[in-house]
């Protein structure tokens, strides 16, 4: 899925989120903090692997059906590779989604994206924002979440600002253009299948031996 401009990207995530928040925005207010990265993997290993993914990306959907087990398999569960997933936001659905998979906090980040993309079809059918929006909270409440926990989050202003500003600042620095894309050792991978992202990351780990 191409990325859109930053621009455009920062338009639609905030069409998503109440008029007011827009009203609180001031030319004086602080810049938004930038977010840490959220990281599977053992902190010393040899490798770090980046991938940039949204939620509303069927290709993104495909590789954490396909490619994900694997990679945490072969390489994370076995200390060779830490693996991070930046989240990018197209358009406001992918903005609730991410909003969503951090609401219970950074420990079941990837519990709920997992979840966000195995049932991506099914909650990305809905015909409306509402019916979206009802088949993400299903998602969240079968994560643990509350009603209220949820509709907190999604309402945090805040957090929303610091996501799109995460995301525009990471996305920006690494030429992102497209998702899937991995970030391989400091080096930017297309989409590939798996036995061709598998060699990429053998190459990288000869490498840094």
């Amino acid at each position: 899925m191409l990325i859109r401009s930053a621009a455009t990207a920062l338009a639609l995530a905030f069409a998503a989120v109440p008029a007011a928040m827009a009203q609180d925005a001031t030319p004086e207010a602080a810049a938004p903090e930038i977010l840490p990265d959220i990281a599977l993997g053992a902190e010393d290993a040899p490798l770090t692997v980046v991938e940039y993914a949204s939620f509303t990306c069927g290709h993104c959907a495909n590789f954490h059906a396909q490619s994900l087990p694997s990679l945490i398999e072969e390489y994370v569960d076995t200390g060779k590779v830490r693996f991070i997933q930046r989240d990018v936001y197209f358009d406001q659905v992918g903005l609730w989604a991410g909003i969503l998979a951090r609401c219970g906090g950074d420990d079941k980040y990837y519990a709920v994206s997992d979840m966000l993309f195995d049932e991506q079809e099914k909650w990305l059918g809905g015909g409306s924002g509402d019916e979206i929006a009802a088949n993400l909270r299903k998602i969240g409440l079968k994560a643990g979440m509350t009603e209220d926990q949820m509709t907190a989050c999604w309402d945090d202003t805040a957090k929303a600002e610091q996501l799109i500003a995460t995301f525009q600042q990471n996305a920006t620095a690494d030429q992102i253009e497209a998702t899937p894309t991995f970030i391989i050792g400091g080096e930017k991978v297309m989409n590939q299948p798996w036995d061709q992202l598998k060699e990429v990351i053998e190459t990288k780990l000869a490498e840094a031996e």
